[in-house]
């Protein structure tokens, strides 16, 4: 039973290595070629893991490329603009990769269980999000949305591991247990906000993350095959530059 763990171990390992080294090598095409950009946004409860997934999935990219963004509680200049200003003026352009740590997706779900605005205003921004992907895709904006989706229990098991563990101190708040009290509200605004807001441009991935190692590898592997169907495209037009430039060189030579 040990070795046949340690096994799995490590093909998960090998696994995950082969794609991080994928992902590496599309996003320098993607950095090259400046036909598309792309934005991943990562949604989920409290201990979900979206940093850990932002840890391990993008530990090997090219940094120069690759830009995070956190969206905690608004502060005063963001509430005095629409609800998309802050989160528009980060997306990613050309050639770019850009990470979401929560979102424009927040204004349809804490907003929305927290009431901090009126229902009709929460509901309109259903439309209002897909019309803003909408615009993001038709500018070649490669758009991938996973919702890492826990247990209530497993949550539990998380919150209480980080009172234990003093590296881990620091991400204590008491807030993450009255959060909870709010659970099953939590999970019919997710529901709303999945299926409302799924279209073909911009689709959403629900990623089983009560298991970290399964968690990496679903989101590395969307990834990698998102990009890899430009690769051909990407290397094109890249080829296509090479021989542009050649041709320049050679006549500056002759």
């Amino acid at each position: 039973m040990v070795r046949q763990h340690a096994r799995k171990q490590i093909w998960n390992y090998k696994t995950w290595e082969k794609k991080s080294a994928n992902c590496r090598k599309l996003q320098e095409l993607l950095s090259a070629a400046q036909h598309h950009s792309m934005l991943i946004i990562l949604q989920g409860m409290d201990t979900s893991g979206k940093d850990g997934t932002i840890r391990h999935v993008f530990s090997r990219v090219n940094p120069q490329g690759c830009y995070v963004y956190s969206f905690k509680e608004p502060t005063g200049e963001e509430l005095a603009h629409d609800f998309l200003w802050r989160v528009h003026k980060n997306t990613p352009g050309k050639g770019s990769l850009s990470i979401f740590n929560r979102s424009h997706y927040e204004d349809v779900l804490v907003a929305r269980v927290q009431k901090l605005v009126p229902e009709s205003v929460w509901r309109a921004r259903y439309k209002e999000i897909n019309d803003f992907e909408k615009l993001l895709a038709n500018s070649n904006t490669l758009i991938l949305k996973f919702f890492l989706h826990i247990s209530y229990d497993e949550q539990a098991q998380r919150l209480l591991a980080r009172e234990q563990d003093k590296d881990k101190a620091w991400k204590l708040s008491a807030s993450d247990w009255e959060t909870r009290k709010y659970w099953n509200d939590y999970q019919h605004a997710y529901e709303d906000a999945l299926s409302k807001c799924s279209a073909g441009e911009a689709p959403w991935h629900i990623v089983p993350a009560n298991h970290k190692w399964y968690r990496n590898l679903a989101v590395s592997r969307v990834i990698v095959d998102t990009m890899r169907a430009y690769k051909d495209e990407w290397q094109a037009e890249l080829e296509e530059r090479g021989k542009r430039e050649l041709a320049k060189l050679n006549h500056i030579r002759t």
